[in-house]
């Protein structure tokens, strides 16, 4: 079976979420956060965990890409069941029991994003109009992504890398 896993290409995920999910670790897209909620109130980093964060199912941070990998049984009934603790315990679900469908949905549903080789890279766009939440999903193929390079880097100040200044 496959399923989205976080990626992490450069270190801005760090800086742009206000918690950064840890590369590796299964995604659902985790709109489920912002229902009810108007983007109007959101801060700059809620704004921008709204517009493109996928949601990692360990940490519960928020990751720009995720990429499709394969996934197997009993690490895809783990992560339902992390997500419906994560019901309760966030959310208020009102007991494991309950929130397991609502968890196991929310992984069916990541898993059906899933139909793409392995390494294809998904970015996720939701918004926010009239018909209520908007989320669409974009798709590079593993054979693009090697177009996509660093373009910059960061570096160590040379105090911290033991250089003389």
């Amino acid at each position: 079976m496959k399923f989205p896993r976080t990626l992490r290409l450069d270190t801005s995920d760090l800086y742009v979420f206000r918690l950064a999910a840890e590369p590796g670790e299964w995604a659902v897209p985790g709109s489920f956060a912002f229902l009810g909620r108007d983007p109007g109130d959101f801060d700059t980093k809620e704004k921008l965990a709204f517009r493109s964060g996928w949601l990692g199912t360990e940490s519960f941070g928020r990751a720009t890409l995720s990429e499709v990998a394969e996934i197997g049984e009993a690490e895809f009934f783990q992560v339902v069941e992390r997500l419906a603790r994560h019901f309760v315990e966030r959310y208020g679900a009102p007991g494991l029991a309950a929130a397991l469908p609502a968890a196991r949905e929310e992984a069916d549903h990541a898993a059906s994003l899933c139909e793409h080789e392995t390494r294809t890279l998904l970015a996720l766009e939701r918004e926010h109009d009239t018909a209520g939440l908007v989320e669409r999903f974009r798709v590079i193929r593993p054979e693009r992504a090697r177009d996509h390079t660093r373009i910059w880097e960061i570096l160590p100040d040379e105090e911290e890398s033991g250089g003389s200044g």
